[in-house]
């Protein structure tokens, strides 16, 4: 039996994963609905797996943050309390993180091991690279993505599938939060 990994991503409708200018996290959208339900989501135990560069930013915003923060939403707050592997080679420890490890190699590798050693289920918020690669690898049980009401045209940044492979998308779930966020869950299939 092996340990399920969902890539769990926000995204603006037309696909990028952050925006410059004046939008905020979550683009301003965010609503109790949506916060209860991402705190919700980390509720059952699991294992964070980050790419250095989602790392680097997720310390960056809480050592730049305060209690009251949305970055430090409660969700945040829980996320940060499982354990993480983050894939890297250019990362050396310790990290700012309670019980975070650094896997070196490549990202595949220490994914597929991590799916057959994990007695929880595996999730990485972002790394948009890292997560590209091992959906390529077949690695990714579920493409989880947050879809906020905005378009970020002249602002985005980061898109969120950008060169990635070519995939089939079976929807698995999909809910609206807030009467203006949606949240789909697929099962991603290489396209062939």
């Amino acid at each position: 039996m092996t340990a399920t990994y969902t890539f769990d991503v926000f995204s603006s409708l037309d696909g990028y994963g952050t925006a410059t200018g004046n939008w905020t996290g979550y683009w301003g959208k965010q609503g109790p609905e949506l916060l209860a339900h991402r705190l919700a989501l980390y509720t059952e135990e699991q294992r964070m797996v980050f790419g250095a560069d989602t790392y680097r930013a997720f310390s960056r915003m809480l050592a730049e943050s305060t209690e009251e923060s949305e970055v430090r939403d409660p969700w945040v707050t829980r996320m940060v309390s499982f354990p993480a592997t983050v894939v890297s080679s250019t990362l050396h420890g310790p990290l700012d993180w309670p019980d975070a490890t650094i896997a070196g190699g490549d990202g595949a590798d220490v994914v597929a091991r991590l799916k057959k050693e994990s007695d929880v289920p595996l999730r990485s918020h972002g790394s948009l690279s890292l997560n590209r690669a091992l959906m390529a690898a077949g690695l990714v049980d579920f493409v989880q993505v947050t879809v906020f009401p905005v378009i970020t045209g002249q602002t985005g940044t980061e898109p969120i599938f950008q060169g990635a492979a070519d995939f089939d998308l079976e929807l698995i779930e999909s809910r609206t939060l807030d009467g203006r966020t949606q949240e789909l869950i697929y099962r991603p299939t290489l396209h062939v």
